[in-house]
Formats: C-alpha cells, sequence, structure tokens
C-alpha cells in the first residue's frame, strides 16, 4: 500500500518559521535571503576556472572573484545549499518528493518544458537586471521597507496576473 504525503504545514507557522530565518539570516550574514546573488558567485566561480582574466576585467565579476579570491567563500552560497538540501530532505520526510512534470490537458510535456525554460531565461535575466531575484527582492528588501523592493514586487504580481489571462486556456479542461 502506497503511503499518502502529510498534510502541509499551516501557512501561518510556516510564515513564522520564514520570519525567523530571515531574522536569522540578516543577524549571522549581515545579509538577506535570496538566490541569484549565489548562483552568479558560482557562475563567476566556473567562469574563473577557463577564464581569469575575464572575470578580472569584468567589473561586477572582479567584485566577486578577482585574484586569489575565491567567490564560493560567501554566505549566500550556503544560504542556496541549505535551501536546496532542506527543500530535499522536508520534501523526503513528508513523501512528496517525486520526480513529474505537471501540466495542463492541452499542453505536451516538451511545450511545457520550453515554456518553463523561456521564463526561467527571463526571470533570470529580470533578477540581474533588478539587482535580485524575487526572494531576495521580496523577503530582504520588502523587510528592511525598501522601495524599489516594494515597486518590483508589485510588478511582478502585476505582471504575473497579465500573463495569466493569456495562458490559463493551456491549464482549463
Amino acid at each position: 500500500m502506497k503511503k499518502q504525503p502529510k498534510p502541509v504545514t499551516n501557512p501561518y507557522l510556516a510564515g513564522t518559521i520564514l520570519g525567523v530565518v530571515l531574522f536569522a539570516a540578516f543577524a549571522l550574514t549581515h545579509s538577506g535571503l535570496g538566490a541569484s546573488g549565489a548562483i552568479s558567485r558560482i557562475q563567476v566561480s566556473l567562469t574563473k576556472l577557463i577564464w581569469q582574466s575575464h572575470v578580472d576585467k569584468v567589473g561586477t565579476f572582479a567584485l566577486m572573484g578577482a585574484g586569489d579570491t575565491n567567490p564560493l567563500d560567501h554566505a549566500s552560497v550556503f544560504l542556496l545549499l541549505g535551501t536546496f538540501a532542506g527543500g530535499m530532505i522536508s520534501a523526503l520526510f513528508n513523501r512528496r518528493l517525486r520526480f513529474e512534470i505537471l501540466k495542463g490537458p492541452r499542453i505536451s510535456k516538451t511545450q511545457r518544458l520550453f515554456f518553463a525554460l523561456i521564463g526561467g531565461v527571463i526571470m533570470g535575466y529580470g533578477a540581474r537586471f533588478a539587482r535580485g531575484c524575487t526572494s531576495g527582492q521580496a523577503l530582504s528588501g520588502g523587510a528592511v521597507l525598501s522601495l524599489g523592493s516594494w515597486a518590483f514586487m508589485f510588478c511582478v504580481f502585476i505582471g504575473g496576473y497579465a500573463t495569466a489571462y493569456f495562458v490559463r486556456r493551456l491549464w482549463a479542461d
């Protein structure tokens, strides 16, 4: 008999825990939560392996990995790895770990993966352009009442609702 997944956590409890984690991140690392900074550091470390002179010449890269500086020696990288590991452990513990492609009945798996890739590229570009990802902007920037972060998040929700109007038929029966 297949074991059923455990019920999801109460959203108020989960929000409280997230607030405590955000406070702890500020207290321990002097920066908030977010993934794009860590991903940039991973990108710089990989670029540094094959083209050190490029890292030294590009200003944003040089800030992270010029000379003998290790771009991976930063709290954001450990936060990203911990987030991934914690999510996997939680999913395993709550019997929710599985590989699946969620899609509507009017779209193929290939189309779903293609649109997910395109959306990821757009969000990645947007994160670099906005100087932070949605998690960093919403959680960390919102927590310190950054006007730019609040404006960014309003635009994210407006863009999401506007896009949903055009793609909603792909998910409906």
